[in-house]
């Protein structure tokens, strides 16, 4: 069921759910159904993926070479599997191969590829693809990259140079062997979604001592003729002539501007016993007419004469006082057109993280080479986050700590300069991170307002300049902030900018007050000036509790890809722009 519906918790009783988590009346976030139907923990959007190659190498004697591609993809133990493999292009060593590969995109997940080209010999010309064995044919190199590699390129085009699994060491004497072309594309069958505002006239009472509570089900109906929930209303309190908050529903989410909707009026009643006031089945193209038209439809309510049902018309009436249709533009649209995520860092050293130089310090650099939880987050955010950042160049800062003869500093340059923040690749971070364990003096208290408003000034002067970027700042944490108010504040002005917060709590610590800057539970943050955020910007996630699977990157960046969304649609801002 969609979940694309303004936010009421009795109208949401009304067709079984719960309520959501979220309690913001904000008619954007009603949009949300169309994004979170792609994965509620994050965006998962199928991506077909075709292939091309240019000047592969010619392995026939009488003819040029036969090529094929075999797709695999790298499981969690490192291990290749197989999963797809393309027709043979007969003679050709430029090809363009018909099929393709369909593949379930993850944000959070980093999905390495690796592509084979093979020669197929003549003898097997007339075998199925799929029965071919791969050991009998002649590679004509391989390549792999990223699933995000090639989705984050402004044309969702990646090409890569062909080698030989023996060439793995440079030689200066390297063979030629061609380049292979991954384009990606999103699968939709529409992105178009309907607004409609909807209101009803003369509505029967249904209450003895007050006037009805309405709220409206939407469904569409299937090939078996059952009804599917897919949309509802608020509930409208002691109301015979409501008018909703806007409602939202994508044309693929009910099959298409013809398929039958069921609009269903019901009293509002908390024991979930709802009364059905009256009926209406229309399709969007209906509704449309009826706000042009600004005509309404009588309601209807069934009742059963023997062994057929009659529909008995009542008085009550159903208008369309609003009737539009937008393009709900998807992430990978932004990236699609030069958008990018900047990754940023913030590491605290604090000195309740402990000295450095003992085994039990959360900076004890393991000289094994075993990364400690602050090294593990940084590499392992990093390694998502990098790829849709075209420079790979990431400012990282480090707080609570007394740099060599100075001041204690809550938000200063982790490489040591005074000049410039920037490190080069995640790499870099790890570098400067090592670095400063070695040139600072561990202090406090833990402050986090500084360098929330450091990432906020860069994301603002990029704001400023127009620059397609959204700014992603990583803080890592061992302890309570003791600026929790400050920080509420920085928060709050920033939830106006591009930019979205990482909290990765590290350590036993109690993070309770962790937990409040995160949204999560409905109420957004408030300044000391009474100002709410316009929307949530933070995630945290405490690392002791799943630093033990493989989620821990996965939960950390669950919500990015929608507050990216948030941001872009809060400001009208299309990919095009």
């Amino acid at each position: 069921m969609g979940n694309c519906c303004s936010d009421v918790g009795g109208g949401m009783t009304a067709i079984g759910g719960t309520a959501p988590s979220t309690s913001t009346s904000n008619q954007n976030d009603a949009a949300d159904w169309y994004f979170k139907s792609h994965g509620i923990h994050g965006i998962f959007s199928q991506i077909e993926l075709s292939f091309s190659a240019t000047n592969l190498r010619d392995r026939d004697v009488f003819s040029k070479s036969d090529p094929m591609v075999v797709v695999y993809i790298q499981e969690r133990d490192g291990a290749f599997t197989e999963v797809f493999r393309t027709e043979v292009v007969l003679n050709s060593l430029n090809p363009t191969w018909i099929t393709k590969y369909t593949i379930t995109y993850q944000f959070e997940i980093v999905q390495i590829l690796l592509f084979r080209v093979f020669d197929v010999d003549t003898q097997f010309h007339n075998v199925e693809v799929k029965m071919l064995k791969l050991e009998e044919q002649q590679s004509l190199g391989e390549a792999s990259c990223a699933l995000s590699e090639i989705v984050s390129k402004p044309n969702r085009s990646l090409t890569l140079d062909l080698v030989q699994r023996e060439e793995s060491v440079p030689s200066t004497h390297s063979q030629h062997r061609g380049k292979l072309t991954v384009h990606a594309e999103e699968c939709f069958s529409s992105k178009t979604t309907a607004e409609m505002t909807l209101k009803c006239l003369n509505l029967e009472s249904k209450d003895l001592f007050s006037k009805s509570d309405p709220f409206l089900v939407i469904s569409k109906v299937v090939e078996s003729g059952m009804s599917i929930p897919v949309c509802k209303t608020e509930v409208s309190k002691n109301d015979l002539n409501p008018t909703w908050k806007p409602v939202f529903l994508n044309i693929k989410q009910v099959g298409s501007k013809d398929s039958p909707l069921v609009i269903e009026c019901f009293n509002f009643n908390s024991n979930g016993k709802h009364d059905l006031i009256g009926k209406v089945q229309k399709s969007l193209a209906d509704l449309e007419k009826l706000h042009t038209g600004r005509e309404g439809e009588n309601l209807f309510l069934p009742t059963p004469v023997g062994h057929d049902n009659q529909n008995k018309a009542l008085k009550s009436k159903l208008f369309v006082e609003k009737y539009s249709e937008t393009v709900q533009y998807t992430f990978l649209d932004y990236l699609a057109a030069g958008f990018e995520l900047n990754f940023m860092v913030a590491i605290d050293f604090t000195a309740s993280n402990g000295n450095p130089r003992l085994p039990d310090s959360l900076h004890y650099i393991d000289p094994s080479g075993r990364l400690n939880a602050y090294q593990k987050a940084i590499y392992e955010v990093g390694e998502v986050l990098q790829f849709y950042d075209a420079d790979k160049r990431f400012p990282a800062w480090g707080f609570g700590a007394r740099p060599i003869d100075g001041p204690v500093s809550h938000c200063f340059n982790l490489n040591g300069s005074s000049n410039y923040c920037e490190v080069e690749g995640i790499r870099g971070i790890m570098m400067a991170y090592t670095s400063a364990l070695f040139n600072v003096s561990l202090a406090g208290p833990t402050l986090f307002g500084h360098v929330i408003n450091r990432a906020a000034m860069i994301a603002s002067q990029s704001l400023a300049n127009d620059a397609k970027k959204y700014f992603v700042l990583l803080i890592i944490t061992d302890g309570v902030i003791t600026d929790l108010q400050e920080t509420k504040d920085a928060l709050v002005k920033a939830s106006d900018l591009p930019l979205s917060i990482l909290i990765v709590g590290v350590g036993g610590a109690d993070f309770k007050e962790m937990e409040i800057l995160d949204a999560d539970k409905g109420e957004r943050l408030e300044s000391s000036t009474g100002r709410v955020a316009s929307r949530d910007i933070v995630q945290f996630v405490p690392f002791r509790d799943i630093q033990n699977g493989p989620s821990v990157v996965q939960e950390l960046l669950a919500e990015l890809p929608s507050q990216f969304l948030a941001y872009m649609r809060s400001r009208e801002i299309k990919p095009c722009s």
